[in-house]
């Protein structure tokens, strides 16, 4: 008798070492092919089979086989699916795998967007780091009755997107990205920025339209206030502002570097040239610093301002138009001697 169950008790530890290599290598080994981390991107709506066919054609596994079946035992199907962005590390076993998906515990993805200049690139960058289709998303920006919903037009709806890094998942759709901006947009526009604006007696949109117009007049942080100065100078005594980034805009060509001629004449309602007062919205979409440039803008009595001829990427200011032509005229020169024409 004591060989017999020498014999059973040595058949059931072999079994059961058999049964724990098998759950080992099926559920706890390593079974990702990867040296580095990759994503996978599960759909809106995917099924378990689309799952198997991005592992496979990306080549994220030794073994899908054995996914599969830590999948069937872990009930990780079709009913439980949830679309996102996942990452797979090197040294994932297929339980760990199964666990997350199953969990929907999917790694954020960053935007970063600051100063894009049309709404189509906007679009398109989007589309590219989310689920979201560019072109519907396009569509919404232009949408009249949508972005009314947020207190915007199609002309002003940048100014809802402040520049900043975000993270979002993968699978935000239109509707709760728009939600999500929007929610930024009311943090950002504080009681101390509000207060502000209404002091210049302006709407957060006009602050908006007018710090796109600074940003691309100056890229020197020091001198920004100065040249929102000069156009709430210019917009509180009735001048157009004149400014070159919206006659640039007007065209739609950016590579323009010498704003003169047929520019100066575009009817475009964007040319403050040929119109007074603010463009109908923002030339790009607005950045932080010009933003608050303009709600602390420098209080002087400069009028006219042009590019000094050191290119330095400063400015010389002038309270007449007298002063300002002697710097336009040093800078139109300087102009000539490079050839920018």
């Amino acid at each position: 008798m004591k060989k017999i169950f020498s014999v059973i008790a040595l058949v059931l530890i072999v079994a059961a070492a058999a049964t724990g290599y098998f759950f080992y290598t099926k559920l706890l080994k390593a079974n990702t092919s990867i040296s580095k981390n990759r994503y996978l991107y599960i759909p809106t709506g995917g099924k378990f089979n689309n799952i198997i066919d991005s592992l496979n054609k990306n080549e994220l596994l030794r073994n899908v086989n054995t996914f599969r079946w830590a999948a069937d035992f872990m009930k990780y199907n079709d009913s439980n699916i949830k679309a996102g962005r996942y990452k797979i590390t090197p040294g994932m076993s297929n339980r760990t795998l199964v666990n997350m998906l199953k969990a929907g515990n999917q790694d954020p993805v960053r935007l970063t967007f600051n100063n894009i200049r049309l709404k189509s690139q906007f679009a398109g960058y989007v589309g590219r780091k989310l689920e979201i289709d560019s072109v519907k998303f396009l569509a919404l920006l232009n949408d009249t009755s949508f972005v009314g919903k947020y207190g915007f037009t199609p002309e002003t709806v940048f100014n809802m997107f402040i520049p900043n890094t975000y993270q979002l998942f993968w699978n935000t759709n239109q509707q709760k990205f728009f939600s999500r901006m929007y929610d930024e947009y009311i943090k950002f526009w504080t009681e101390d920025r509000r207060k502000k604006a209404k002091e210049l007696n302006l709407t957060p949109n006009q602050v908006g339209i007018l710090a796109s117009i600074v940003y691309w007049e100056t890229k020197k942080v020091d001198e920004m206030p100065i040249v929102a100065g000069v156009y709430l100078n210019r917009l509180n005594k009735g001048m157009k502002l004149e400014a070159d980034p919206t006659a640039i805009f007007a065209t739609g060509d950016f590579s323009i570097k010498r704003v003169w001629g047929k520019y100066l004449t575009n009817p475009s309602p964007y040319n403050t040239y040929v119109h007074t007062g603010l463009p109908p919205g923002p030339i790009s979409m607005p950045s932080v610093t010009a933003i608050d440039a303009v709600l602390n803008r420098q209080k002087h009595n400069y009028l006219y301002f042009c590019a000094k001829d050191d290119f330095s990427g400063y400015h010389a200011f002038a309270e007449t138009m007298q002063q300002h032509l002697v710097n336009a005229r040093k800078f139109q020169k300087a102009l000539n001697e490079k050839g920018i024409r």
